[in-house]
């Protein structure tokens, strides 16, 4: 069923209306969707890359406002909606750790878990189950979702075709040296 949603996302992304598809792509799998904007996201770029800004722009803005539909879902409907979605994702565990970490490092798990791989509607769910401060949250979303889409959208736009076999392969390598490089920063801020 997965391969099946992932075909029609990628058929989107050549779509005459695909700015608006990465639009909802995007705003749904912050809250509840399993596929992530990259899909589209890495085709759309590649295919015109003078609009690869636009389209990172669009992920991050979208990507937000679909993380606070999570984040209410966690608040207001975890018990009814945000953890049966979480379950049948085989990510109900994770919530309960996600929380210990709210409670202990704040805005760095946001900041960190935003760039990595880790699904962001895990994030989103878990900060308003935890009611975290909400303000805080949609400032590190920003931050993290932007900072994301934008280094996708710069290395399609810089390096091209040869850039998207290593973004599938390497993404993830990526994306952690960021989060540890913003780790190590806050860490560094606790001890000066």
């Amino acid at each position: 069923m997965l391969r099946a949603l992932y075909e029609r996302i990628l058929y989107l992304a050549g779509h005459r209306r695909a700015g608006t598809w990465l639009a909802l792509v995007s705003f749904a799998e912050s809250s509840f969707f399993p596929i992530p904007p990259d899909a589209m996201l890495v085709p759309m770029c590649l295919a015109r890359p003078e609009r690869a800004w636009r389209y990172a722009a669009t992920c991050t803005m979208a990507s937000v406002l679909g993380g606070l539909l999570g984040y209410a879902l966690g608040f207001f409907l975890f018990e009814a909606v945000a953890q049966p979605v979480l379950a049948a994702y085989g990510h109900a565990q994770a919530l309960e750790t996600f929380r210990a970490w709210f409670d202990r490092w704040g805005a760095a798990v946001i900041l960190i878990k935003g760039l990595t791989p880790i699904p962001f509607k895990i994030v989103t769910i878990a900060a308003g189950a935890a009611a975290f401060n909400p303000w805080i949250f949609l400032i590190t979303s920003a931050l993290t979702r932007g900072a994301r889409f934008f280094l996708l959208a710069l290395l399609l736009r810089r390096y091209g075709t040869p850039m998207r076999s290593f973004i599938e392969r390497r993404l993830t390598l990526l994306t952690s040296v960021v989060a540890v490089a913003i780790l190590c920063g806050f860490a560094a801020l606790r001890l000066i």
